[in-house]
């Protein structure tokens, strides 16, 4: 089943919040993720799928049909909630059950159908328990099982890892995605979690102030970002602002750099992104960008170190770090020499 936005926008009563003009095509078994900071649109866009939300302008359509006016349960959609909304006063396999129930299928059907979901999440021998006896994890795959019981034509996810401890997210992130495989569910996921986006979807919409800035895949987003907005939100980098120089140079005031990646005419006012996995310690003397100055803040991340490298400046201008990692430790204070391949600087318009 494919879910379809075309310019969709909605505004809050007496306030600016909302959306404005989304388009998103999500293809039949796709999971696409919505991504942004507070206040981007981001839950106002699933609320409005879903229908608990109504009054938008443009098009919703599922499956080909519009969702205009439609109350929610007519829309055959599964929704899970950050918060879970299980029912505390039904067992497990009760609530799973609870959509095939309103669906009046007779009761030896939905124990079935309920039964075998709860052995595709891991959770059979909880069948009869009280789900207020689960942990966090365990009441979510229940959530995810009761919103997968009725066949649904598209899954919502709200936040689906926001209240689980950081120790059981990457695991559970797994086995969601897993199990969306499994039913070829199309699925929109809402997420403040960059990680849990990129590792989870298929395509990521990054929005901000009610926009979709850039809508690509969690690769395209991360390596080709459109903006600087979409460059500060996917990944950790060093943003500076710079001036396109002939010959392919950028003067960022402290430094040079050459770049590979630059469309810009000379004096053009742009931004300079640069990745902290892409610089290179102590590289050989001839190497381009190469840049010699002494460690700031340094933080031990296991597998590497990642530090504020402050470049030494022939003009005492001020200059701000670059964010720099390396697998080399006890860095602090020490002097090193960096660089970084032409084609790693990234030349952005805003």
């Amino acid at each position: 089943m494919s879910l379809i936005l075309e310019a969709v926008s909605y505004r809050y009563p007496n306030t600016e919040h909302g959306v404005e003009a989304v388009s998103l095509d999500i293809k039949p078994g796709e999971l696409v993720a919505v991504i942004g900071p507070s206040g981007s649109g981001k839950s106002t866009l699933l609320k409005l799928v879903s229908g608990l939300t109504q009054g938008h302008s443009g098009t919703i359509r599922l499956n080909g049909q519009d969702l205009a006016g439609r109350p929610v349960h007519t829309r055959n959609i599964g929704m899970v909630f950050q918060s879970y909304a299980l029912f505390p006063h039904l067992n497990v396999i009760e609530n799973v059950g609870y959509g095939l129930k309103l669906r009046r299928m007779s009761l030896d059907l939905r124990q079935r159908k309920a039964g075998e979901l709860l052995e595709i999440m891991g959770l059979s021998e909880y069948a009869q328990r009280s789900v207020t006896q689960l942990s966090g994890g365990q009441q979510q795959r229940v959530a995810l099982a009761r919103a997968l019981a009725i066949d649904p034509s598209a899954l919502l996810l709200d936040e689906p890892l926001a209240a689980l401890d950081a120790s059981i997210r990457g695991q559970l992130r797994d086995q969601i995605r897993q199990i969306q495989r499994r039913f070829n569910a199309t699925t929109l996921l809402v997420t403040h979690d960059q990680e849990e986006a990129l590792s989870m979807a298929d395509r990521v919409a990054i929005m901000k102030e009610g926009r979709v800035l850039q809508f690509a895949p969690p690769q395209q987003l991360y390596e080709m970002p459109s903006c600087k907005a979409v460059a500060q939100f996917v990944g950790i980098s060093t943003i500076l602002p710079a001036t396109v120089l002939p010959a392919a140079k950028l003067d960022l005031g402290f430094c040079t750099l050459s770049t590979s990646r630059c469309e810009y005419p000379a004096g053009s006012k742009v931004f300079v992104l640069l990745r902290p996995e892409h610089f290179e310690s102590n590289p050989a003397a001839n190497a381009l960008n190469r840049l010699e100055g002494h460690v700031g803040i340094a933080r031990f991340l296991g597998s590497v170190c990642r530090f504020d490298f402050h470049v030494a400046s022939s003009n005492n201008a001020p200059a701000p770090p670059f964010i720099v990692e390396s697998a080399m430790s006890n860095l602090v204070g020490g002097t090193l020499a960096i660089a970084i391949s032409p084609d790693h600087v990234q030349v952005l318009a805003n």
